[in-house]
């Protein structure tokens, strides 16, 4: 019986959808932790407090932006803070890994904190994962809020347990706030507990069906980088989200090949489909459209899949809840998107 139980932890196998090999019983156990419920964090209400942090991209130049998303915060009756590091200039990152991360935990750590506002995406949230200490957010979750880069961070929230919300960040803010209007409606309707319904438009290549299944997802090149680390999440019986900007159509085909042959898409309810936005020409042309391209790299399995989801990288970015149960129901006049 000794013998047995020293023995287990390390030769137990578990299939986590995507790889299979020997785990630890620490592996286990975080993995035990990963596919419970995901704790929602509570929704904001007037004179709650909101942290800015910069844990990607350098801010050269965006000092009118994070004092337009300081002004937008304070007309909703909330706080702002702005992270010591957000202005900070370490070659392409907004300060060193350890500044970008001193902000990140400082703001996960405060309880007078109530969410955490990403200020821009770029390149640079990989970096400072392994250093983040959840231990002080678990008492007190808070809504992490960004996309493109910071799905990354949406990635490991998931993989702990948390819901996030993928949303414009500061940098979206225009002059002219009419133009990203119906992005800040839909952010601060979800911010404040009322998370609204999609009804997208039609689209010839939707595959149709109807499927249920918590909402995962962000930016297809993260999503990639993300295979076989702790932070790759776990697509069975979930519904993905993918948007993409300035990539080759070759490129976004590796990825999905690759993801596919990682089994991520094995037991996958369903897709939506973001923004392809700025694909770049090679100068061989791929000859499909992107949308024909996601078709013909997923042919072998048959869960519905969504195109003209309007959330990605253009001034029409819609609130999405990652980790929260989804009804999605697609057919070729227009799908929709329900929360529940």
């Amino acid at each position: 019986m000794i013998l047995r139980s020293l023995v287990l932890p390390i030769i137990l196998t578990i299939n986590f959808g995507l790889f299979n090999r020997l785990y630890t019983q620490n592996e286990i156990d975080n993995y035990s932790e990963m596919t419970t419920d995901l704790i929602q964090p509570p929704y904001l209400k007037e004179g709650d407090t909101v942290a800015i942090v910069a844990p990607s991209g350098i801010l050269k130049n965006r000092e009118r932006e994070v004092q337009q998303a300081i002004d937008l915060l304070k007309s909703w009756g909330l706080h702002a803070v702005v992270g010591q590091h957000v202005f900070s200039k370490a070659n392409h990152f907004a300060g060193t890994d350890d500044e970008r991360c001193e902000d990140l935990q400082r703001a996960m750590d405060d309880p007078k904190i109530s969410a955490i506002w990403c200020a821009r995406g770029g390149y640079g949230t990989v970096r400072i994962l392994d250093k983040l200490d959840y231990t002080k957010f678990k008492d007190k979750p808070k809504w992490v809020i960004g996309y493109s880069d910071i799905t990354a961070l949406h990635n490991q929230l998931h993989n702990k347990g948390f819901e996030s919300l993928h949303a414009l960040m500061c940098v979206s803010l225009t002059k002219d706030l009419s133009e990203v209007q119906t992005s800040i409606d839909t952010f601060k309707s979800a911010l404040f507990g009322n998370p609204a319904n999609y009804t997208l438009k039609g689209s010839n290549y939707n595959r149709t069906g109807e499927a249920s299944g918590i909402l995962v997802g962000g930016n297809l090149t993260m999503l990639h980088t993300m295979l076989g680390s702790e932070e790759s999440i776990d697509t069975s019986g979930k519904i993905l989200f993918i948007e993409e900007i300035g990539e080759y159509k070759y490129h976004i085909d590796r990825m999905l090949q690759s993801m596919k042959r990682a089994g991520y898409f094995n037991n996958l309810k369903g897709l939506i489909v973001g923004d392809m936005t700025k694909l770049r020409k090679n100068t061989t042309l791929w000859g499909t459209s992107v949308e024909q391209l996601v078709l013909d790299a997923l042919s072998q399995y048959d869960f519905p899949i969504a195109f003209n989801m309007p959330a990605g990288h253009e001034n029409d970015n819609r609130a999405l809840i990652f980790g929260r149960t989804i009804q999605l129901e697609v057919n070729k006049t227009e799908s929709l998107v329900v929360f529940n």
